[in-house]
């Protein structure tokens, strides 16, 4: 979102309002300083051991303050937080219109990705304005009766992020410790994940390494205290791992781009790797991404520990499948997304993201 923060404040036609309700605090605070700006409001939400009720509540109330303070003509959220679903739902209840960015994905399971796949479908019943990244998320919305006239192709604003952030001479001591080894990169957060789901991704990963002396691997660690505990058990004490504090959007992107393949549950992650050439293993059972999965660069290997263990041993052993993996390919934007979505508020004419 930040790169359209960024595009419209350019605007001389636009005042730009910028509201943080604080959830995922530290990561959200890196990435603030990373594109030098701050919150016009911060709700500062996030306190030890909440549930998805106390975040919600405490959301709908802190963002109902605001938007009758501020009075918007549009409020614009991204992607299937809880802080886009209830933001989008006090904007119903006070009848001001909405903007999704990052509309359309799907996987019609409710429970997959949790809470995620409701929030975006509950977005989508109130936005006004639907930017869906790819043609395949336009036919998702238009599949579900959306007015073809509130959908624009845009491409993810994601991508254009990564052209403020990936540079060539960039270095980390991360990096320095991994030499000439291949780095793995490792990320792994989802709610449906927790549990024995996790501990099975983690066992699989130490397995593959184990075998592997020329590969390191690099994980930064999410805050949820079960992530880290399962990391902790399953992965400690490997030599050829590294578990770090998590890492600023303008480390993930260089780390990733220098990465010799991904392994995640993460959904922002499938976007970016393709524009690498990075192949990615999708620790997930489903995904709201499937352009990737189409395009070759993903491919989803679900939460067993056989089946992570066989296709991460094959990309570091079977030369064709990796090569076959690692073709550069995006789907997913152009670097230019947030130029159609400012245009579109704007009321200017903008050209469809062709994918």
């Amino acid at each position: 979102m930040m790169p359209l923060v960024k595009e419209l404040k350019k605007r001389e036609g636009l005042e730009t309002i910028l509201l943080s309700t604080g959830q995922h605090r530290q990561m959200l605070d890196q990435v603030f300083e990373v594109f030098g700006e701050k919150p016009d409001y911060d709700l500062a939400i996030m306190k030890q051991g909440q549930t998805l009720f106390d975040i919600t509540s405490n959301i709908l109330n802190g963002v109902k303050s605001v938007l009758e303070e501020i009075k918007p003509d549009v409020v614009l959220v991204h992607g299937d937080t809880s802080t886009a679903f209830v933001t989008a739902l006090a904007c119903f209840y006070l009848q001001i219109p909405v903007g999704h960015v990052e509309a359309g994905l799907r996987t019609y399971n409710i429970y997959s990705p949790f809470p995620e796949e409701f929030n975006r479908q509950g977005i989508g019943l109130v936005a006004k304005y639907n930017f869906a990244p790819t043609k395949l998320a336009k036919d998702n919305l238009l599949n579900e009766g959306k007015k073809p006239e509130s959908i624009y192709v845009t491409g993810n604003t994601v991508i254009d992020a990564m052209g403020h952030t990936v540079k060539e001479d960039y270095n980390h001591p991360e990096l320095d410790w991994v030499g000439e080894d291949k780095l793995i990169f490792i990320t792994a957060h989802r709610r449906e994940n927790l549990g024995e789901p996790m501990h099975n991704m983690f066992k699989a990963i130490r397995r593959v390494l184990d075998e592997n002396p020329g590969c390191k691997a690099v994980c930064p660690i999410h805050m949820n205290p079960l992530v880290r505990k399962a990391a902790d058990e399953e992965l400690g004490g490997c030599d050829r791992i590294h578990i770090i504090e998590p890492i600023e959007v303008f480390d993930c992107h260089n780390f990733e781009s220098r990465a010799y393949l991904i392994l995640t549950d993460s959904g922002g992650i499938q976007e970016e790797a393709p524009a690498y050439g990075v192949p990615v293993l999708v620790m997930r059972d489903t995904t709201e991404r499937p352009e990737g999965v189409n395009a070759g660069t993903l491919k989803l290997v679900g939460t067993s520990e056989e089946v992570i263990y066989n296709e991460f041993t094959k990309l570091l052993t079977d030369k064709d499948a990796y090569a076959a993996m690692s073709k550069a390919c995006n789907p997913y934007g152009d670097g230019h997304a947030c130029e159609r979505i400012a245009d579109i508020l704007e009321g200017k004419d903008y050209q469809e993201w062709n994918n």
